[in-house]
């Protein structure tokens, strides 16, 4: 049986899944997504018979039946609510609704229903999917790991049985079972789930690892240091449920006086019935005024002064790539006022790209040449610096050429035969070290050293390229950052008043040569997912309304604990889109700008609805009891204001407002 540490790769990485199983829960299972396609099923099949003429009782049954699928579950909880004292607003509505059937209005009574079961149903299965994803980040974890028994012999145990002092066998492939330090052995570990870093890092003797993490090429002694509930990927999903659990209630703006509003409604309507019946008033006429107060004074277009333009500008947003989850989102995006990014994925596109091709003078190898060397080396291997490496040869249209005995050495790079040379591409601290194939001695290798030194001091990722023992070039490799990244940072800071901070996970100088090619002063580097939510709630503690603009596992407690989230959709992990308030679909940086332009647009127009609704209501209440105000044209008068209101929200629909939030810079 060979031994692990001398195991071909591919002998072990083609039985490892490449992917974590995701779960989602299914839109009907939920009862609430139930009801509310029935209720939705019935209003569509009364309303064809009821223009066509047929009969009341044929379509009156089919509304009935709408109105107690759709309306049973808020009224249970708007009565469950007023036990506590809380008058809920969904209570309000089915009253509304019932009021509207009670003076013939049994269609619109209907619609008013539908339309908010369909909500809370919306609202049961974003709340279920991010539930989904939270449980799902637990898969990343293995569940057994390889225990090493003290007489050197292994046995397979269940990760959540391990205690701290274990050793466990970290095969090529793997996944890390738990947080541990490394006791023996050495491997490129991607880490990207933990600290957002685009490249596996070396791991080895004496260097911390983190449960969930994936194993490369080389075979790991790892002894474990924390238990399973207390590792960091653990403690992730325990951020992101605290964070969604103690982030204030989102309220819509109106939502914060429809309380004080309905409840003074509740208390006038039988006041205007009972009170000029007191002093004499006919039982028809105090009736019929108290039905016509209710009509005018019911809050329809309160509550279409706020939903209408902040469903326009979702509707809008998404057309252009940008998905904006509730209008409680919506409203919330355009409140913040300072901006904390992620680095990798966010700011970069998060995969690394050769930027320098550095030929050694007397290697008698130009740029093209010695790419096309490395690319021939690097062809077999799986190392996304070799995928990079070999990319930048195609692109280029180089021909990469054939490469017999390959050998891959974790940590160290890769040497294999081209061209009849002996050709080593890898870390340069350990080829120029003797690590690898050649010693490195001579002028060529202080070049080399030197060059490799500049190149890091930028914060690239620098590879050394040997041939036959001697090294012939350096080749730097960087994560690219998006070409609208910088603009973005600027329109950012324009917005919000103040400059963006740098949250991230990478390293010190890969993070300070990003900052400083945007524009961002204020860096924060090697951050854990903890580290992350701290610098968030420090801002938050100091009164700022900190929007967080992120793509991995590792940023998704950050985006649970900000005022407001967006997550990048192409690269971003389930988690992080899960746990957003906002996803940009087509990974285009600067739509995020535009986006906060546009929910403050939405506000602005809610606030013009609310006036329109208000001098409405005011005006046809006056006339009711100080006169006398026909029901019909109260009728009327309540519902054109409900159309005005519902026209001016539906603005924000346009192509055009896109565009002016797109050119508004503050």
């Amino acid at each position: 049986m060979p031994s692990l540490l001398t195991r071909h790769p591919e002998q072990t990485a083609a039985a490892v899944p490449s992917g974590v199983p995701r779960r989602r829960t299914r839109v009907f299972a939920l009862p609430e997504t139930r009801w509310a396609a029935t209720a939705l099923a019935l209003f569509l099949m009364a309303l064809p018979i009821q223009l066509a003429g047929a009969s009341a009782w044929t379509w009156g049954t089919l509304y009935g039946l709408a109105y107690v699928a759709g309306g049973w579950e808020p009224a249970w909880a708007g009565l469950r609510a007023l036990r506590e004292k809380t008058l809920d607003v969904d209570l309000l509505m089915i009253v509304a609704a019932i009021g509207a059937a009670s003076i013939g209005q049994v269609m619109d009574g209907a619609l008013l229903i539908v339309i908010f079961a369909t909500s809370g149903a919306l609202e049961a299965l974003a709340t279920a999917r991010t539930q989904d994803a939270v449980r799902g980040l637990l898969d990343l974890a293995p569940t057994t790991a390889t225990l090493v028994l003290d007489d050197g012999s292994e046995r397979t145990v269940a990760t959540e049985d391990l205690v701290v002092g274990d050793t466990l066998l970290v095969r090529p492939g793997e996944r890390i079972g738990a947080d541990g330090r490394v006791t023996g052995g050495a491997s490129d570990v991607d880490q990207a789930t933990i600290t957002g870093e685009p490249l596996p890092v070396v791991k080895e003797a004496g260097d911390e690892v983190f449960a969930g993490t994936l194993n490369g090429t080389g075979a790991l002694r790892v002894r474990v240091e924390r238990d399973a509930s207390d590792s960091v990927i653990a403690r992730i999903v325990a951020m992101v449920e605290e964070a969604s659990r103690t982030k204030a209630p989102t309220q819509l703006f109106i939502e914060k006086i429809e309380q004080r509003y309905s409840l003074g409604m509740v208390v006038a309507t039988p006041a205007v019935f009972l009170v000029p019946l007191a002093f004499g008033a006919d039982l028809t006429g105090s009736l019929l005024r108290a039905m016509t107060f209710m009509i005018v004074a019911s809050p329809c277009a309160v509550v279409l002064a706020t939903m209408p333009p902040l469903l326009s500008a979702m509707a809008n947003a998404g057309r252009h790539g940008v998905l904006i989850k509730s209008a409680v989102a919506m409203e919330r995006l355009g409140q913040v006022d300072v901006v904390a990014l992620d680095k990798t994925g966010t700011l970069t596109e998060g995969t690394p790209r050769v930027t320098e091709i550095r030929p050694l003078p007397g290697s008698g190898l130009d740029e093209d040449a010695l790419l096309a060397l490395a690319a021939g080396a690097e062809h077999p291997s799986e190392h996304p610096l070799a995928r990079a490496v070999v990319d930048a040869a195609r692109t280029r249209g180089l021909t990469v050429p054939g490469v017999r005995d390959f050998t891959s050495a974790p940590g160290v790079g890769v040497t294999a035969t081209v061209e009849g040379h002996t050709v080593a591409v890898g870390a340069p601290a350990r080829l120029l070290n003797g690590t690898g194939t050649g010693t490195g001695t001579g002028t060529a290798s202080v070049e080399a050293a030197a060059l490799a030194a500049t190149l890091e001091s930028e914060g690239r990722t620098a590879v050394l390229v040997q041939r036959d023992g001697e090294p012939v070039g350096v080749l730097g490799l960087a994560d690219r950052l998006r070409p609208d990244a910088a603009a973005t940072v600027a329109a950012l800071t324009a917005l919000t008043g103040s400059a963006p901070m740098l949250l991230t996970g990478d390293n010190p100088r890969a993070a300070a040569r990003v900052s400083e090619e945007v524009g961002i002063s204020d860096v924060r580097a090697s951050l854990l997912p903890g580290d992350k939510v701290s610098a968030v709630q420090e801002q938050a503690h100091a009164g700022r309304k900190v929007l967080v603009i992120g793509d991995g596992v590792n940023d998704a407690p950050a985006l649970a604990a900000a005022h407001s989230g967006i997550a990048m959709g192409r690269a971003g992990s389930d988690l992080a889109l899960e746990t957003a308030d906002a996803v940009i679909v087509r990974d285009e940086l600067a739509a995020v700008p535009t986006a906060v332009n546009l929910s403050r647009a939405a506000r602005r127009l809610v606030v013009q609805n609310l006036v329109i609704a208000g001098v409405f209501i005011s005006v046809l209440v006056i006339w009711d009891l100080a006169g006398h105000l026909p029901l019909p044209l109260g009728v009327l008068g309540h519902e054109g204001s409900t159309v005005i209101v519902g026209l001016n929200g539906l603005r924000l629909l346009r192509d055009g407002a896109w565009n002016r939030a797109a050119r508004v810079q503050g």
